[in-house]
């Protein structure tokens, strides 16, 4: 008899919707109760949504509540190099043999009815943290907040709404209220809700929700406040100011996610030692990751080679920010967006950092721009482009011109996680 493996369960839940993503919670709620209603059996819930930042503000939340000695559940989306990323175990990527057995048991109980993969999956997450025990759960929005498939929690013990922005308008709504209305969807009655910087449209319908539900709310530069000063992370709110090391985390936004966190973590009860440990030790891959061991590094002993996932106009204006701040060096791109996303939006902020771009589509990846389409984007915002017929072409193109650059490969999650399977 073969053995099943996880990958091969996951292949099966795929056809089982023929879209990848129709936002209802119907779906959810059946397959739950068939599963006896885990998500009323997990440990306390922190769940975050948010356009940008949600990956990295619960990495930091996860790294502070170890400092406090704690243990908690992860769940993020999507993964980069093997699925067992979404799902973290009381601080430990579940293993092999264990999600094979939640995936078994959840397509068993869906009984082949319609359901998407997003769903079905959230909902073996939702199973084993049910059945394993740590002191939080650490939940990430998939997408939107309102119908997302984690959002079946009648009382987390918080919740957290990143940075807003135009993004998904397809799904979520093409103007900026509309899309805050939906991340705005996991306030719960009664339950307190951090809020990082938001523009002004988006605060207000915040705000007008937790006021319907009586949430209380923690604002960014009402009630906390967060800045990088000589090199070190200012944090104050009305329980007093800390002076912390700056994130591991690159980048100015990373000050502002760091806040998000720190304000979550003093709602838990957290120490000093433990919001320096959220700084210090918050590990989170293709943020503006620096790769240094693996066959492209090979490539390039004398270079320096980045690794980002961020796809949307937010996303460039914060790698921007990132680039500005390196030491000077001439910094080359390698570009592979989806179809999906807001393309010039994307390049534009970078045009002014970045001496060319290399254009590529994403390997294996259905809805991939073609490298002549991303090209003809970056040609549009003033950047010198070329096309290649993969990362190692491109690379070996701008070494061939240039030994020492800076080269960053960015443009989307699936290319990252591509070239975190293919460069470990």
């Amino acid at each position: 008899m073969t053995t099943q493996t996880s990958d091969a369960i996951l292949a099966r839940m795929m056809a089982l919707h023929p879209k990848i993503i129709d936002l209802t919670l119907d779906r959810v709620w059946r397959l739950l109760d068939a599963l006896g209603n885990p998500q009323n059996d997990l440990p306390p819930v922190i769940h975050l949504a948010g356009t940008n930042g949600k990956g990295s503000t619960q990495a930091m939340i996860r790294a502070g509540v170890e400092g406090m000695g704690k243990s908690a559940h992860a769940y993020t989306s999507p993964h980069l190099a093997r699925f067992h990323e979404r799902i973290r175990l009381a601080g430990e990527l579940i293993s092999e043999d264990h999600l094979t057995e939640i995936l078994n048991e959840c397509y068993a109980s869906n009984g082949g009815i319609d359901i998407t993969y997003f769903e079905i999956t959230t909902c073996a997450a939702l199973l084993a943290f049910a059945r394993t025990p740590a002191d939080y759960t650490l939940l990430e929005v998939g997408l939107g907040g309102r119908l997302d498939a984690t959002n079946v929690l009648d009382a987390p013990a918080l919740t957290v709404i990143t940075p807003i922005s135009i993004d998904h308008e397809q799904f979520l709504g093409n103007t900026l209220a509309k899309i805050a209305a939906e991340k705005a969807g996991i306030i719960k009655r009664g339950v307190p809700c951090v809020v990082g910087p938001q523009p002004d449209e988006a605060l207000a319908v915040i705000e007008d929700v937790a006021t319907r539900l009586g949430a209380p709310l923690l604002i960014h530069g009402q009630d906390w406040h967060v800045s990088q000063e000589r090199g070190r992370l200012i944090y104050q709110d009305e329980t007093g100011l800390l002076d912390l090391p700056l994130p591991t985390l690159l980048g100015a936004h990373q000050i502002q996610n760091a806040g998000a966190a720190i304000a979550a973590l003093r709602h838990l009860g957290a120490d000093d030692a433990a919001c320096e440990a959220a700084m210090v030790n918050a590990v989170w891959p293709a943020r503006m990751q620096r790769l240094k061991t693996g066959p492209l590094v090979d490539m390039a002993p004398e270079a320096e080679l980045w690794l980002d996932g961020g796809h949307n106009a937010a996303a460039g204006i914060a790698l921007a920010d990132v680039l500005s701040n390196l030491p000077a060096r001439p910094t080359h791109l390698i570009c592979g967006m989806l179809n999906t996303k807001d393309v010039t939006g994307y390049m534009r902020p970078l045009a002014a950092h970045a001496t060319s771009l290399a254009a590529i589509s994403i390997p294996d990846e259905i809805n991939t721009l073609s490298a002549e389409e991303t090209s003809a984007a970056a040609t549009e915002v003033g950047l010198q482009t070329a096309t290649a017929d993969s990362t190692a072409d491109a690379l070996a193109a701008i070494l061939a011109q240039d030994p020492q650059a800076r080269v960053l490969i960015c443009g989307s999650l699936y290319l990252a996680g591509h070239i975190l399977r293919e460069n470990g």
